[in-house]
């Protein structure tokens, strides 16, 4: 599944950015790397952009930057 698809609150675990391009890139730069938890804490009105929470600090993404970010939901302790 991508983040784009996750239900509004859930959490998640980052699995890959897709993509080799300046795009996939700043994504990277800006956290969402493997192995890290996401919560999609809210969306725009017409639902873009989404609002994250990653790393301590919230990241707007328009729903196609989402879609580069492939995800899994995080294992239960």
């Amino acid at each position: 599944m991508t983040l784009d698809e996750i239900a509004m609150g859930a959490k998640a675990r980052i699995l890959d950015v897709s993509g080799d391009d300046t795009l996939a890139v700043r994504l990277m730069e800006m956290g969402l790397i493997e192995g890290e938890e996401i919560e999609l804490l809210g969306a725009a009105p017409f639902g873009d952009p989404l609002e994250f929470s990653v790393r301590g600090y919230r990241l707007s993404l328009r729903k196609n930057e989402a879609r580069r970010v492939t995800v899994e939901p995080p294992c239960e302790p």
